[in-house]
């Protein structure tokens, strides 16, 4: 088991800067939803993607991460003014792996720091990757450029393990152990291997993982193409602590490919019991309808601007 020193957090906000749905008449479901109030000049884009901002508190410290930055620096800034949120506030962004629609805005991003940013993220987010449906030709997918992030001043820190953030009150999983036999990543994904296309795990899928006093964890998945259960097991055992309090991001259930996937994976939800679930982007409208009906007074319907407070 990997240890790691996962400090516990007074407090912790997260703010949804992208994601795929809007609707500012959603009211708080609970108490740690908070919707902004109704604005009607107030213009909030949803676009497919996902960026969060989170805050983490310790006494009198704040520490601010940027996760993902959707698919567009259009949508990331639109919002992000709109919220009145600064994003270059972050001591670090976390990219939860490379696919196109969380990296979008990042060279926008930090071309528009003032100072050098580290950028955590797995060395297979830099793959050259296609997806290839037998029913059609293959559709290449844009990548990374290590030496454009470099250019526009990213710090790379590239990590294949966990590690922490926001000293010591936030943690990085890393590659996320794969033991759940339902969970078997997306189908039809390769990677260029510099001589082949072979198939690809998506093995620089990670996620964020806060521990708030009290509570237990706080997990927010990108698109957990390892699995959100297999991501919260794994939070679990590298942290050391088995109460987790909120689950949260994608969980990427959408498509015919993944119908079989959801009741399994709504069963593994409930054995975990987190105190709130919060399936966004990727997790697919069957999906986020049958954890709404199947786990009612822990679902939480997300929207572009919400800020959650744990």
């Amino acid at each position: 088991m990997t240890e790691n020193l996962l400090k516990p957090a007074d407090r912790a906000e997260v703010t949804v800067l992208v994601d795929n749905y809007i609707d500012i008449f959603v009211p708080p479901a609970t108490s740690v939803d908070h919707r902004l109030p109704f604005d009607p000049v107030r213009t909030l884009l949803a676009e497919h993607g996902l960026s969060c901002l989170v805050r983490v508190f310790s006494g009198k410290n704040e520490h601010a991460i940027l996760l993902d930055a959707g698919l567009s620096g259009d949508c990331l800034f639109h919002n992000s003014r709109q919220l009145d949120l600064d994003l270059y506030t972050v001591e670090a962004v976390v990219l939860s792996h490379g696919h196109f629609d969380h990296t979008g805005g990042l060279v926008d991003f930090f071309h528009g720091a003032t100072r050098q940013i580290p950028l955590i993220l797995h060395p297979d987010a830099f793959l050259r990757r296609r997806i290839n449906n037998p029913a059609r030709v293959p559709v290449d997918l844009p990548s990374l450029d290590a030496v454009t992030l470099k250019k526009a001043g990213a710090d790379l820190q590239q990590r294949e393990g966990s590690s922490t953030l926001a000293a010591g009150h936030l943690l990085v999983t890393g590659q996320v152990e794969r033991k759940t036999p339902f969970e078997k990543g997306l189908p039809g994904m390769e990677a260029w291997t510099g001589d082949r296309w072979t198939a690809d795990p998506v093995r620089d899928d990670q996620a964020i993982v806060i521990n708030v006093k009290g509570k237990g964890l706080i997990v927010i998945s990108g698109c957990a193409h390892a699995g959100i259960i297999n991501t919260v097991e794994y939070a679990k055992e590298i942290t050391g602590v088995e109460t987790v309090h909120a689950v949260m991001g994608g969980f990427h259930l959408t498509g015919p490919a993944f119908e079989p996937v959801i009741a399994p994976t709504i069963n593994g939800m409930k054995q975990i019991n987190p105190v709130y679930v919060v399936p966004m982007h990727c997790t697919g409208w069957s999906a986020i309808n049958r954890f709404s009906r199947e786990m009612p007074g822990k679902f939480i319907l997300n929207t572009v601007g919400t800020t959650y407070r744990f």
